[in-house]
Parts: C-alpha cells; structure tokens; sequence
C-alpha cells in the first residue's frame, strides 16, 4: 500500500511538472536553455546506447538460439524498435523539471 501511494505521488509530481509549467522559453533565458537536452543529443544518445544494447542482445539470443541468423534477425528489428522508444522517452523526460537544474 505504501508503494502505491509513493508511486501515485511521483507520477502526479511529473504530471504537475509538465502540466503547470507556465515559463516560456524566453523567460527561462539563454542559460537555460543552453543545459536544456536538444532533440539532436537525444537522437545520438539513442543511437550510441542502441548499438551498445544491440549488440548485446544478439550476443543473448545467438547463445539461446545457437543461430547466427535468428540472433542477427532479432537484433535488427529490436534496433529500430528501441530507438524509437528510447527517443520519445528521453523527450518525455525533457519537459520533467524534476531534479534539474
């Protein structure tokens, strides 16, 4: 029961964030936005853990499967698949001012 109410309460301050956030840009200022992530880091952070986790769930599935091409086969629709996700999750988190600077 405890972990529940914790769990409502985080996901209520992260709605509160991204909800009741009235600056606009131009009255965050320059520094601000200057430690803001941009979409382009995003995507290149996306990327680089991507070949990372790839490669590591061939290495997985070929020791499972002891096949080559199922390893490589699941490797190459995992890639595309977790990327878009990573991405949009690193952007989600983007708008949360929690524990930023």
């Amino acid at each position: 029961m405890l972990l529940i109410k914790r769990l409502e309460h985080l996901i209520n301050m992260i709605i509160d964030q991204i909800i009741t956030s009235s600056k606009t840009t131009a009255e965050i200022g320059l520094e601000a936005d200057i430690k803001s992530e941009k979409p382009i880091r995003s995507i290149v952070k996306a990327i680089s853990w991507r070949v990372v986790g790839t490669v590591d769930t061939m290495i997985i599935s070929w020791f499972i499967t002891g096949e080559l091409s199922m390893a490589l086969s699941i490797g190459s629709i995992e890639v595309i698949t977790k990327m878009i996700l990573y991405y949009g999750h690193e952007r989600i988190w983007n708008l949360i001012k929690w524990r930023k600077q």
